[in-house]
Protein backbone atom coordinates (compact mmCIF):
# COMPACT_ATOMS: atom_id res chain seq x y z
CA UNK A 1 0.00 0.00 0.00
CA UNK A 2 2.44 2.37 1.04
CA UNK A 3 4.65 1.52 -2.26
CA UNK A 4 1.38 2.45 -4.32
CA UNK A 5 1.05 5.69 -2.25
CA UNK A 6 4.54 6.67 -2.72
CA UNK A 7 4.57 6.24 -6.87
CA UNK A 8 1.35 8.53 -6.80
CA UNK A 9 3.17 10.49 -4.98
CA UNK A 10 6.32 10.51 -7.38
CA UNK A 11 3.79 10.47 -10.75
CA UNK A 12 1.69 13.78 -9.22
CA UNK A 13 5.51 15.53 -8.41
CA UNK A 14 6.70 14.87 -11.93
CA UNK A 15 3.34 16.16 -13.59
CA UNK A 16 3.56 18.90 -11.44
CA UNK A 17 7.24 19.94 -12.46
CA UNK A 18 6.39 19.23 -16.33
CA UNK A 19 3.51 21.53 -16.08
CA UNK A 20 5.81 23.77 -14.53
CA UNK A 21 8.21 23.29 -17.44
CA UNK A 22 5.91 23.77 -20.07
CA UNK A 23 3.68 27.10 -18.17
CA UNK A 24 7.31 28.34 -17.90
CA UNK A 25 7.10 30.54 -20.89
CA UNK A 26 3.48 32.28 -20.14
CA UNK A 27 4.84 32.46 -16.66
CA UNK A 28 8.06 34.29 -17.86
CA UNK A 29 5.89 36.75 -20.61
CA UNK A 30 3.79 37.64 -17.48
CA UNK A 31 6.83 38.70 -15.51
CA UNK A 32 7.74 40.54 -18.43
CA UNK A 33 4.70 42.50 -18.61
CA UNK A 34 4.73 43.58 -15.30
CA UNK A 35 8.17 44.40 -15.31
CA UNK A 36 7.38 47.19 -17.77
CA UNK A 37 4.28 48.02 -16.07
CA UNK A 38 6.60 48.42 -12.95
CA UNK A 39 9.30 51.04 -15.75
CA UNK A 40 6.54 52.41 -16.59
CA UNK A 41 5.42 53.49 -13.00
CA UNK A 42 8.62 54.51 -12.19
CA UNK A 43 8.85 56.35 -15.61
CA UNK A 44 5.74 58.00 -14.20
CA UNK A 45 3.70 56.99 -17.35
CA UNK A 46 1.26 54.39 -16.19
CA UNK A 47 -1.14 54.16 -17.84
CA UNK A 48 -5.14 53.04 -16.71
CA UNK A 49 -5.18 50.18 -18.90
CA UNK A 50 -1.47 49.13 -18.35
CA UNK A 51 -2.33 49.01 -14.43
CA UNK A 52 -5.18 47.04 -14.68
CA UNK A 53 -3.67 45.21 -16.77
CA UNK A 54 -0.51 44.44 -14.57
CA UNK A 55 -3.37 43.65 -11.33
CA UNK A 56 -4.88 40.94 -13.76
CA UNK A 57 -1.75 39.66 -14.65
CA UNK A 58 -0.66 39.72 -10.80
CA UNK A 59 -3.98 38.04 -9.83
CA UNK A 60 -3.41 35.24 -12.61
CA UNK A 61 0.46 34.68 -11.23
CA UNK A 62 -1.28 34.35 -7.73
CA UNK A 63 -4.20 32.03 -8.51
CA UNK A 64 -1.49 29.36 -10.40
CA UNK A 65 1.77 29.27 -8.34
CA UNK A 66 0.83 27.76 -5.06
CA UNK A 67 -0.43 24.53 -7.99
CA UNK A 68 2.96 24.42 -9.15
CA UNK A 69 4.22 24.57 -5.25
CA UNK A 70 5.37 28.73 -4.90
CA UNK A 71 2.97 29.28 -1.87
CA UNK A 72 5.43 32.18 -1.64
CA UNK A 73 5.52 33.17 -4.83
CA UNK A 74 1.10 33.31 -4.54
CA UNK A 75 1.70 35.66 -1.45
CA UNK A 76 4.17 38.29 -3.38
CA UNK A 77 1.87 38.17 -6.48
CA UNK A 78 -1.09 39.05 -4.56
CA UNK A 79 0.80 41.97 -2.94
CA UNK A 80 1.91 43.17 -6.13
CA UNK A 81 -1.94 42.80 -7.43
CA UNK A 82 -2.99 44.84 -4.08
CA UNK A 83 -0.28 47.74 -5.01
CA UNK A 84 -0.84 47.66 -8.48
CA UNK A 85 -5.03 47.84 -7.70
CA UNK A 86 -3.44 51.70 -5.97
CA UNK A 87 -4.55 54.43 -8.24
CA UNK A 88 -0.82 55.23 -7.96
CA UNK A 89 1.30 51.88 -7.65
CA UNK A 90 4.58 53.05 -5.63
CA UNK A 91 7.55 52.03 -7.78
CA UNK A 92 9.88 50.84 -5.08
CA UNK A 93 7.34 48.67 -3.72
CA UNK A 94 6.86 47.01 -7.05
CA UNK A 95 10.53 46.52 -8.46
CA UNK A 96 11.00 44.66 -4.61
CA UNK A 97 8.47 42.54 -5.42
CA UNK A 98 8.88 41.53 -8.66
CA UNK A 99 12.40 40.82 -7.59
CA UNK A 100 11.04 38.52 -4.61
CA UNK A 101 8.65 36.96 -7.09
CA UNK A 102 11.74 36.56 -9.54
CA UNK A 103 13.72 35.22 -7.53
CA UNK A 104 11.38 33.18 -5.81
CA UNK A 105 10.25 31.05 -9.04
CA UNK A 106 13.78 31.15 -10.26
CA UNK A 107 16.64 30.84 -8.01
CA UNK A 108 19.40 29.40 -9.89
CA UNK A 109 21.20 31.10 -12.90
CA UNK A 110 19.23 29.92 -15.79
CA UNK A 111 17.06 32.47 -15.67
CA UNK A 112 18.35 35.23 -14.01
CA UNK A 113 16.01 38.14 -12.65
CA UNK A 114 15.99 41.70 -14.78
CA UNK A 115 17.35 45.07 -13.61
CA UNK A 116 14.24 46.74 -14.62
Amino acid sequence: MQAMQENAQTRTTRLIAELWRKNQPQILARLASLEEAIEAARAGVLSDPQRTEAESLSHKLAGSLGMFGFPAGTTIARSLEDEFHLDSPDPAVLKALIHRLRTTLFPSTDIPPTDS
